[in-house]
């Protein structure tokens, strides 16, 4: 057991692992083939209570705000490489900015919901011109006095298809620059809200991806999320825990990895013996553990930091950078070390080298990161 976790974590994380072994282990291929998992799995969880810790009671949650609950989760689902459940998405990331920012008459609204699983929710970021940037975005929303008028579209958009909720970024006011950006709360059901495709991926196949399209969506004043022109901010804010959820699973993901080569060295026989007896083999297992060991030691301590308050935006950088690009790294090498098999569907190894690749792009490319690494070296 890890020093950072209790031994009530560690029966949490087993009751993680049960429900994944259960609920989600047997169907996942099913929801690979079909691109997205059912909406029941979504209650099954609220009902596991596997959904929103940090809810408070009043709104129907349970009140913890021990973020090593989200990453105990996170750590169990991609560990099982259940990859297709959005629920990090929506626990880590989406409803923070509910129970940060919303209303007391929000809150009631939506994190009931949210909580049970009946709501599902998503954020909608990325344009099909603009990514890493967010100052380049173009959708609009038109202040018409007792609502906005929306117009634009969003692409890449986790949980897309199943959303009932989505958070969309747009600009309120085209002159401000980044200051002229806010968060309006857009419900499944508004008129000119369309989905489009739900978009074909190399990897986390059963993971909904979506394209979204907003024409003339009357978004009423009681959807602004926070304050109109705050959007950025409230975007930056939240920056630091979602990139560190994300370093969680990269390392996660490590140990997998490392557990994967490690069975296959010991059973896979070549020349006589175990491939692991080689001493490439064993040099290449022995590297992958111990830098998956120091990555695990850097993240648990970017985590102690977070659940301090302390975690800052260059460090939660440098767990994603760092823990991402690793994950990519031992997947490529375990591919190989597997051989033919490697490359073969029915070994979880190909499975990860496809779900990995995207962990470097999402949350903030490798290259943004190390790019507020360097300004925070005064270059």
């Amino acid at each position: 057991m890890r020093d950072l976790f209790t031994a009530e974590h560690e029966d949490f994380r087993k009751t993680v692992r049960t429900f994944f072994e259960r609920e989600v282990a047997p169907h996942h291929d099913q929801w690979e083939k079909d691109g997205i998992v059912p909406r029941d799995l979504w209650l099954a969880a609220g009902e596991a209570g596997l959904l929103c810790f940090d809810v408070p009671e009043e709104y129907g949650g349970p009140g913890v705000a021990d973020f090593r609950y989200n990453v105990i989760l996170s750590e169990e689902q991609t560990r099982a490489g259940a990859s297709g459940p959005g629920f990090s998405v929506h626990t880590d990331i989406i409803v923070p900015y509910l129970t940060g920012i919303a209303t007391d008459e929000q809150k009631s609204r939506w994190l009931p919901g949210c909580v049970t699983g009946e709501t599902i929710t998503a954020i909608a970021m990325t344009e099909p011109g603009a990514g890493s940037d967010l100052q380049g975005v173009r959708t609009t929303a038109v202040d018409k006095g007792d609502h906005y008028l929306l117009n634009g579209a969003k692409t890449f958009i986790s949980n897309g298809i199943n959303a009932d909720l989505v958070i969309v970024v747009a600009r309120t006011d085209p002159e401000a620059g980044h200051k002229g950006i806010s968060l309006l709360v857009v419900e499944r059901g508004m008129e000119g809200f369309e989905r489009g495709r739900n978009l074909e991926k190399i990897g986390l196949h059963a993971q909904d991806t979506a394209e979204l399209s907003f024409t003339d969506v009357a978004v009423p004043k009681e959807n602004l999320l926070g304050e109109e022109g705050q959007g950025f901010i409230y975007l930056m804010m939240n920056l630091p825990q979602e990139r560190l959820i994300i370093a969680a699973q990269a390392v996660a993901a490590c140990e997998a990895v490392v557990e994967m080569c490690l069975d296959y060295a010991k059973s896979r026989e070549a020349f006589g013996k175990p491939i692991g007896k080689f001493q490439h083999n064993r040099f290449l297992i022995a590297e992958m553990a111990t830098e998956t060991r120091v990555a695990r030691t850097f993240v648990d301590d970017c985590l102690r930091r977070h659940l301090d308050g302390k975690l800052d935006a260059v460090d939660a950088a440098m767990a994603k950078y760092h823990s991402t690009e690793l994950q990519n790294k031992l997947v490529n090498q375990g591919v190989q070390l597997h051989g033919g098999y490697g490359y073969m569907m029915e070994y979880p190894i190909a499975k990860a080298y496809l779900d990995s690749r995207i962990s470097t792009i999402y949350g903030g490319t490798t290259e943004i990161q190390k790019e507020i690494i360097g300004r925070s070296l005064g270059l």
